[in-house]
């Protein structure tokens, strides 16, 4: 999905930059979009970003370098830097520049199943499932559920686990094991 939004556009690298964010930090929609500009600050060589989670509690951690790529591209294209305490993800307006509104956590899930759509995926893919694909994708690569939740921001691994898709997947070994 990622590689088929288009980045010419500010729409696009906007979009990017949100699904990379929540892919690669396990962001809610809701802590992605409360976000604002100076919420993604470097931090020695990298970037990391605050989400702003439930019950006002703030969560920080870097961003992957695949985010950050999205993120900084986004910040160069949409001229944010320095702009602090203003919407980090802002709508648009009707040329297609970004307005000062932030934008609104409906439409930034209208905008993940838009994207789908236009990938190929159909529209069963949510905000959620980028949750539990960045989740997976950790978990599979050797990455702990403990680490997870913390990443998340769960306060429970049960939470977490509901994330896990890695026992998803049949593999062949396992249907090899069907002796008849």
């Amino acid at each position: 999905m990622l590689d088929s939004i288009e980045t010419d556009k500010i729409g696009g690298l906007r979009d990017k930059a949100l699904i990379s964010l929540m892919l690669f930090t396990f962001a809610r929609i809701g802590a992605a979009v409360a976000m604002n500009v100076d919420d993604v600050y470097q931090n020695g060589r990298r970037y990391w970003v605050r989400l702003h989670e439930k019950n006002g509690r703030h969560h920080e951690m870097p961003l992957n370098h695949h985010a950050e790529e999205a993120m900084i591209a986004y910040l160069d294209g949409g001229n944010l830097w320095g702009q602090n305490g203003t919407p980090l993800f802002r709508s648009l307006d009707r040329r297609r520049n970004l307005s000062e509104n932030r934008m609104q956590t409906e439409y930034a899930r209208w905008m993940v199943k838009r994207r789908s759509r236009a990938a190929g995926l159909g529209t069963t893919i949510c905000n959620h499932t980028m949750r539990a694909t960045g989740i997976t994708a950790f978990l599979m690569a050797g990455g702990t559920l403990e680490k997870a939740q913390q990443m998340a921001a769960h306060a429970s691994s049960k939470t977490t686990n509901l994330y896990n898709r890695t026992s998803d997947a049949v593999t062949l070994d396992e249907v090899e094991r069907i002796l008849i």
